[in-house]
């Protein structure tokens, strides 16, 4: 069994900033880095489209707090906040195995009894996931909200100390 490192901690945003609001959870947890600066702990991590290629890391954490868009079908802009026993596992059948989805790699995580003990994701309702940079004005409205829920759950968590960096 992989040793987890005890303790390790990760904000994971993963994304196609390549696909308007798909790309959220790549620019939240740079934005968030900047708000904890010079901390070694949390660890922000730009997981991008790796999928599987993020087991690995995912495999490694006692903590892990993920930033994403998320489809629930609510008014684009709504903060959406799943905690980790309801985050879904596994996605629908696929016409094809190449693509790994980011709830695969959790799947695949918690099949080999390895998925992080906290788990957590947070994200926004995205309104635009054609192709094209930067996130719409309602989506990108709603970052801040993230962010500072964000600080919070690492704060539950006891990984922030007394104080909550400032915005």
């Amino acid at each position: 069994m992989l040793d987890v490192t005890v303790g390790r901690a990760v904000v994971l945003g993963v994304g196609n900033i390549l696909n308007r609001d798909e790309g959220l959870g790549v620019h939240a947890v740079g934005m968030l880095r900047d708000r904890l600066g010079d901390r070694e702990s949390p660890e922000c991590v730009d997981g991008g489209v790796l999928g599987l290629n993020l087991l690995s890391l995912v495999e490694a954490c006692e903590h892990l707090l993920v930033l994403d868009a998320v489809d629930r079908g609510a008014a684009p802009g709504t903060p959406v906040e799943v905690p980790g026993e309801e985050i879904a596992l596994f996605s629908g059948v696929k016409m094809s195995q190449h693509q790994i989805t980011f709830q695969e790699v959790l799947g695949l995580a918690a099949v080999r009894d390895r998925l992080p003990s906290h788990l957590h994701l947070l994200g926004v309702q995205p309104a635009d996931l054609s192709i094209g940079l930067g996130m719409t004005p309602i989506v990108e409205a709603a970052v801040p909200a993230v962010l500072d829920r964000a600080l919070e759950v690492l704060s539950e968590w006891g990984l922030l100390g007394e104080t909550l960096p400032c915005a």
